[in-house]
């Protein structure tokens, strides 16, 4: 299979009723591991690592990686830019091969995440990438550094913003927050209906970590197309580890080498069942 892009991916999602794995990555082993799962379920995915942890996987190094990875693979696979905050990023991203960009302006005044959105959108066309986007506030953060209050998508806005950007994919908030949950999400259907009656762009949702299957399924059920994994996918390959040195499995690297591996493979494999992408890449 050919490096994909989101755009195809999500529209056979949407004509097939399910949703797009976006799982995060931060080194070789978890590409490996997810592209394992992938390739064993015959489902497309979507590689993605955000920018704020480029401090720990430097793009220049990551990225090409990413970018091999898909193209070798037998399923089809994308190669995504999550939460673009800086246009150098953005541009660094593209010129590596990235097949989609997110720029995250959510933080941003409307008019504002608009403007810069269409800035983005122009950066990308002449590589003929994809371009996400958010608006409202999906709460916490993707580092977990600092603890963003949510604040819920309006359907108005919604609607302006991709009236006016033509983005791609749409990152809505809708009671969804990145890292750990405190509690157990409360999402805002409502929101999301009212929201996919009003665009008819693929939606995204971030935050995927502790939703429930039945939440899992009811989103990608009701316009949600891209769902982004990132937590629970550092946590499987952290306690696979840990499950390993504790049953004296690692005699050396390439033990360990595997068990990360292994970790990825896991969680992917699940959520692709979840959002059942499984067989779609046939």
């Amino acid at each position: 299979m050919s490096l994909a892009n989101i755009k195809t991916l999500l529209k056979d999602a949407q004509d097939k009723n399910y949703a797009v794995g976006s799982f995060s990555v931060a080194n070789m082993e978890m590409v490996l591991g997810v592209i394992k799962a992938a390739e064993e379920t015959k489902s497309p995915i979507i590689l993605q690592i955000a920018e704020v942890r480029l401090n720990h996987s430097p793009l220049a190094v990551i990225g090409p990686l990413m970018v091999a990875a898909a193209k070798n693979a037998k399923v089809p696979v994308a190669v995504h830019l999550d939460h673009g905050t800086t246009l150098e990023c953005i541009r660094q991203a593209l010129d590596l091969g990235f097949t989609s960009v997110m720029f995250d302006g959510s933080h941003l005044p409307l008019d504002e995440n608009i403007s810069m959105t269409q800035k983005v959108v122009a950066m990308a066309k002449p590589y003929g990438a994809a371009v996400e986007a958010e608006i409202g506030c999906v709460g916490g953060s993707e580092d977990g550094s600092v603890d963003i209050a949510m604040r819920c998508t309006s359907p108005q806005q919604a609607e302006k913003f991709f009236s006016e950007t033509k983005v791609d994919a749409l990152a809505i908030a809708i009671g969804n927050a990145h890292g750990f949950y405190k509690e157990a999400p409360c999402l805002r259907f409502d929101i999301l209906q009212k929201v996919k009656e009003t665009v008819s762009v693929p939606l995204v949702l971030h935050g995927g970590t502790g939703i429930s299957e039945e939440d899992f399924i009811r989103c990608h059920q009701n316009g949600i197309k891209k769902i982004n994994i990132a937590t629970a996918t550092f946590a499987s390959v952290e306690n696979q580890v840990r499950k390993a040195y504790n049953e004296n499995e690692i005699g050396g690297y390439y033990d360990l080498h595997q068990a990360e591996i292994k970790g990825a493979y896991e969680n992917a494999k699940k959520h692709m069942e979840i959002f059942y992408s499984v067989g779609k890449a046939e």
